[in-house]
This record gives structure tokens, sequence and C-alpha cells, in this order.
């Protein structure tokens, strides 16, 4: 059974830097796209990174490009999401998911309804 935790939300000023993990049991010998969502206040859950863990390659929503970071330690069975250069609009509940099936591209499992596994979220609070 696939179980996903996150940690490491907090409150920060615009133009510091978190750093997101998601432990993810289960999550083996199956392929696999795991990803990160945020969920702003009166605003639909979005895909921000997505990674297919197999292949590795990745997908960032524009509004993160260039300022966050997806990656994954295999060993330790753990998602990172590395965010740098933080802005008020990153403000929202951070969701790890994963889904079970990454034949396309990362760019294409972008959407709440194509995940099979949620974790519980951590909230990112950003100041200005």
């Amino acid at each position: 059974q696939v179980q996903l935790v996150e940690s490491g939300g907090g409150s920060v000023q615009a133009g510091g830097s978190l750093r997101l993990s998601c432990t993810a049991s289960g999550v083996t010998h199956t392929d696999y796209c795991m990803a990160w969502f945020r969920q702003a206040p009166g605003k639909e859950r979005e895909g921000v990174a997505v990674l297919n863990r197999g292949v590795r390659s990745t997908y960032y929503a524009d509004s993160v490009k260039g300022r966050f970071t997806i990656s994954q330690d295999v060993a330790k069975n753990t998602l990172y999401l590395q965010m740098n250069s933080l802005i008020p609009e990153d403000t929202g509940m951070y969701y790890c998911a994963a889904r079970v099936g990454c034949t396309f591209r990362p760019s294409y499992y972008v959407l709440r309804d194509q995940y099979n596994y949620w974790g519980q979220g951590t909230q990112v609070t950003v100041s200005s």
C-alpha cells in the first residue's frame, strides 16, 4: 500500500527558500509518476512539478519554472521540492502525489484526478 507523508512547510518572507520532503512508502517496483501540487485559498489544486520516477524526466508549471526543482532520493524513498525566490503567490497547501503508470511525458500528468495517492499536505506561507 502506498503512503505519502509531506514535511518542510512553513512561513517565510518573499525571496526566501524552503525544501519540502515527501516520504513515499510502497512506491518501488511499479512505473510511477510523482508530483507536487498546491492549492491556494479559493483556487483549484494545480500541479506545479512532476517527475517520472524511472526515467527521471521532469515538468514544471510556468509559474514556478526556474525557481522550483523536483528531485528524488531513491534509496530513501523520498521526493523533494526545492523552492527558491519565493513570492506571495506561492502561498498554499502543498501536496505530494503519485499515480500508477507514467507512460507519457510528465507534462501530461498535471491534473488532480490523474493521481491515485495523496499525502495530507504541508502549508507554505510567503509574506511580502
